[in-house]
């Protein structure tokens, strides 16, 4: 039982957009947080000597461990407390610990801090998906949830603009200090400004006495979970669409400036809008256009992320062929517009799927299959290979780890077809949607 009074959602004047409009910009800082290793592993690897596997270790594995195992118990929290609390206090953990990896000067210190930002970021996300679900209802749920997305492309985006801007004038331990402190800030603004909204006050058509039901146990939520084929086959192929995403994403700034020849500066002024733009029109187009089609026929939930990965194969191929770094970031813009375009609709899915008293930690339980996959698997499978190729390929054995991405991605296209197949039978989800 929740200890808290939740009010009905406040939606006049534009609340609810103000509402996830804040909520975007926190996981922005969250994300940012997250991806400013990418932007500075050349900087790092060359002071402190590390090896690509080291790297791909610190970009994905050491912050996914504790990020998703953190989530189980944080959403459980979520689901019975004060969501926006649980937020703030989330969003000061991660903001030190991110300041705090300019302090490092070693791989065991670097390591540490990137998993207290880990453990921190766990406090994000999964509140949120809540959050929002009991903004808007569910026939705009994946708008809502396509905005607060946002987070993912204009975090990358800051982590290069200003990171690496940061980084290429004053040094790599700065940048860590100049994204991390003002997340305190927002911390205390989230306090001011979000109300917790009554749970399921916008299901209660569809749900009836379901929407306001009280969490269940842990382990029922959890059983449940993998109880649903539905959620299971989304879960897994978000695994797989984040395993080539999130190593694209952590390999992306090496791979210009080790292979391509691109300067840091030069990756600053040219990546990050590339990421930012076509993230921000990939992210939300896909939550847009899966409201619209899924009236339609469910399976668009799915199909949406099946054509967008169809058609980023040949970019990929094209950006391994790039022979300078112009061109390459012509070939990258591609799946940067397209790799993202299965998360909206699969959060929208898990958040239709369960009752309002679940919601958070099916939230959770998303996030940690999709980041144990694919942010704990993706970046440090890539650098792995890097490492593998270097004997024979030198700098250029980056170029061998993006090529083995590619039946990656093959096989998250099929785990998407497969997806939609449950969608269309599932019954819970014809009520809701």
């Amino acid at each position: 039982m929740s200890v808290t009074t939740e009010t009905a959602p406040k939606t006049g004047a534009g609340y609810r957009y103000l509402v996830v409009g804040l909520l975007a910009v926190v996981y922005t800082f969250n994300f940012m947080d997250r991806q400013i290793m990418s932007t500075l592993i050349e900087p790092i690897r060359k002071e402190l000597g590390l090896s690509d596997t080291s790297l791909g270790f610190l970009g994905g594995l050491s912050f996914a461990i504790f990020y998703t195992t953190c989530g189980i118990p944080v959403a459980w929290l979520s689901d019975r407390y004060r969501r926006v609390w649980i937020m703030a206090a989330a969003c000061g953990i991660w903001s030190v610990f991110t300041a705090s990896c300019g302090l490092a000067t070693n791989f065991v210190q670097l390591a540490f801090a990137r998993i207290m930002v880990g453990a921190g970021e766990a406090g994000g996300s999964p509140p949120s998906y809540s959050l929002v679900s009991d903004y808007f209802p569910p026939k705009e749920r994946g708008t809502g949830l396509a905005l607060y997305s946002l987070g993912v492309p204009i975090g990358s985006m800051m982590g290069v603009l200003y990171g690496g801007r940061v980084a290429a004038d004053y040094g790599w331990r700065m940048a860590f200090f100049a994204v991390g402190l003002p997340g305190i800030v927002l911390a205390l603004i989230m306090l001011l400004v979000i109300r917790e909204p009554k749970r399921g006050a916008l299901d209660e058509m569809a749900l009836g006495a379901e929407a306001h039901a009280p969490a269940p146990p842990v382990t029922e939520v959890i059983g449940a979970f993998f109880a649903n084929r539905t959620l299971v086959c989304v879960a897994i192929a978000c695994g797989l669409s984040a395993f080539a995403g999130y190593a694209m994403l952590n390999w992306n700034v090496p791979l210009l400036m080790r292979v391509k020849g691109a300067s840091l500066k030069e990756v600053s002024a040219y990546y990050g809008w590339i990421i930012g733009a076509t993230g921000v029109v990939g992210t939300f187009g896909a939550g847009w256009l899966a409201d619209k089609l899924g009236q339609r026929d469910r399976r668009w939930y799915a199909w949406i992320p099946v054509i967008a990965f169809t058609l980023s194969l040949p970019a990929l191929a094209g950006l391994i062929w790039a022979p300078t770094w112009q061109i390459a970031l012509m070939f990258i813009a591609v799946p940067a517009l397209l790799n993202n375009m299965y998360l909206a609709p699969a959060l929208a899915i898990v958040q239709n799927a369960v009752p309002p008293g679940q919601r958070t930690m099916a939230g959770a339980i998303l996030l940690f299959i999709l980041n144990l996959i694919g942010l704990g698997g993706g970046p440090i499978f890539l650098g792995k290979v890097s490492d593998m190729a270097k004997p024979q390929y030198g700098d250029h054995s980056l170029l061998v780890g993006y090529g083995a991405l590619i039946p990656v991605i093959v096989i998250a296209i099929v785990a998407h077809l497969v997806a939609a197949g449950s969608i269309a039978r599932d019954k819970r989800l014809a009520a809701a949607i």
